[in-house]
C-alpha cells in the first residue's frame, strides 16, 4: 500500500507528481500538510462577527472546511495545484472607467473553469494512484468546503495577502486552485516565512463599497463579488451607487495590487473571453431575454446567478451610467418586469435618470 512507501520512494512520487501536474497544465503544484489551527481560528472569528452575510453554508459546515481529514477521513496531505486564467487583452480598467459598459470580473469572462481543472485533477489523482499502488484521492474545485487558500499558502505557493487573495510572487493572484485530498504521506513543502505586503494597502483603498475593516479582513456583506453573486435579494441602496458598472464580481483589490504585475497570460484557450463580454454595453445585456441569456452563458460562471439576478445586477449599473437614450429605454422596457427584484432595482435606477 502507499502508506508504506519508504522516504524516498514518496519524494520521488511528489517529485512525478510535480511534472505530470505541468504536463496537465497546472502552472504550479505544492503539498500542504494539514495544520490549519490558525485558519481555524481566523476563520471562526470572522464567521462571529457576521462577515460571511446570507452564505449560511459557512457556518453549517463547522470545523470540516478547517480539518481536511474530517472532510475525507483519512487524509494526511493535500495537492495543491495553480492554473492561471488572466486573458490578454481583456482591458479591464479601461471598460471600468467606461460607465456605460459591462464590468464582469476577468476569471468569468471564458468558459467555467470548474469542469476543466476537475478533470485535470481526476486525471493526475489516477496516475498518482497508480504509480503509489493505492490510496485514497479526492479532487476538489470550489465544490465542498476547503480552505484553499490556506493550504496554498500552507503548500508554499504564496501568502494571502491583505486583501485575503493568494499572492505568488512569479504569478500575482489571476488563477484559480485546485485541491487534491490524499492519505499518502508525501513530503510536504515548506510554507513561506512571512507575507510581502509590507506597507502597501492600495487593495484596501481602492474598494468601492469600503468592504475591508482592515488588513486581511473582508466584510462579505459589501463586497461587490458577494452582491451581485453570492446575494439572492435585494442589493442595499446604499451601496448600489458605490458599485459603478460592475455587474458580476470586482477585480479592483487585484487591479491595484503591484505584485500582478508579473501575472502571467493563461495559454488555456477556454478562458478567452466570449460573446464579447469583456466589454459589452450595459443596455445591450439588460434587453437579453432568459432564452438568450441561457444561450450565451452556456458553460459560463455568469450561468450560476440566473437570469433574475443578472437582470438585477445590471440594472444596478445602468442606474450609475450616464442618462442616455439608449439607457433609459432599456430600463423603461422592463419596468413591468415579472420579478419583483428586477422591478425594484428598475425603479431605483429611473429614479437615478430623473423618471
Amino acid at each position: 500500500m502507499s502508506q508504506q512507501l519508504s522516504p524516498q520512494e514518496q519524494a520521488t512520487i511528489a517529485e512525478q507528481i510535480r511534472q505530470w501536474a505541468a504536463e496537465l497544465g497546472f502552472q504550479q503544484l505544492g503539498i500542504a500538510d494539514i495544520e490549519l489551527a490558525e485558519h481555524e481560528a481566523y476563520l471562526q472569528k470572522w464567521l462571529d462577527a457576521g462577515y460571511h452575510g446570507s452564505m449560511d453554508y459557512m457556518e453549517r459546515h463547522g470545523a470540516m472546511r478547517s480539518r481536511p481529514e474530517e472532510l475525507v477521513p483519512g487524509t494526511c496531505r493535500v495537492i495543491s495545484v495553480r492554473l492561471d486564467y488572466l486573458a490578454n487583452d481583456t482591458r479591464p480598467l479601461e471598460v471600468l472607467a467606461s460607465p456605460d459598459k459591462a464590468y464582469i470580473s476577468r476569471y468569468a469572462l471564458g468558459r467555467d473553469y470548474h469542469k476543466l481543472m476537475r478533470k485535470r485533477l481526476a486525471a493526475l489523482a489516477a496516475r498518482i494512484q497508480a504509480l503509489a499502488g493505492g490510496g485514497s484521492y479526492r479532487a476538489f474545485v470550489d465544490s465542498a468546503p476547503v480552505l484553499e487558500r490556506a493550504l496554498a499558502e500552507r503548500a508554499g505557493m504564496g501568502w494571502i495577502a491583505k486583501n485575503t487573495m493568494l499572492i505568488n510572487p512569479d504569478a500575482g493572484s489571476w488563477f484559480f486552485l485546485g485541491e487534491i485530498y490524499t492519505d499518502l504521506p508525501l513530503p510536504a513543502d515548506i510554507p513561506r516565512e512571512s507575507k510581502h505586503c509590507g506597507t502597501c494597502t492600495a487593495c484596501l483603498e481602492i474598494c468601492p463599497t469600503n468592504a475591508f475593516t482592515g488588513p486581511f479582513q473582508l466584510d462579505a456583506r459589501k463586497c461587490i463579488s458577494y452582491l451581485t453573486i453570492e446575494h439572492k435579494g435585494s442589493i442595499d441602496p446604499a451601496l448600489r451607487p458605490l458599485m459603478g458598472n460592475r455587474v458580476f464580481g470586482c477585480d479592483d483589490c487585484q487591479l491595484a495590487c503591484p505584485w500582478n504585475k508579473f501575472a502571467q497570460v493563461t495559454a488555456e484557450d477556454d478562458f478567452k473571453p466570449r460573446h464579447g463580454l469583456e466589454g459589452a454595453e450595459l443596455a445591450e445585456l439588460f434587453l437579453w431575454d432568459e432564452e438568450t441569456y441561457l444561450e450565451k452563458t452556456q458553460g459560463s460562471a455568469i450561468r450560476r446567478i440566473g437570469h433574475e439576478r443578472w437582470l438585477r445586477n445590471l440594472a444596478v449599473a445602468l442606474g450609475n451610467a450616464p442618462t442616455t437614450t439608449a439607457v433609459t429605454d432599456a430600463l423603461l422596457a422592463r419596468r413591468n418586469s415579472a420579478s419583483e427584484l428586477v422591478r425594484e432595482h428598475v425603479s431605483w435606477a429611473l429614479r437615478r435618470h430623473g423618471l
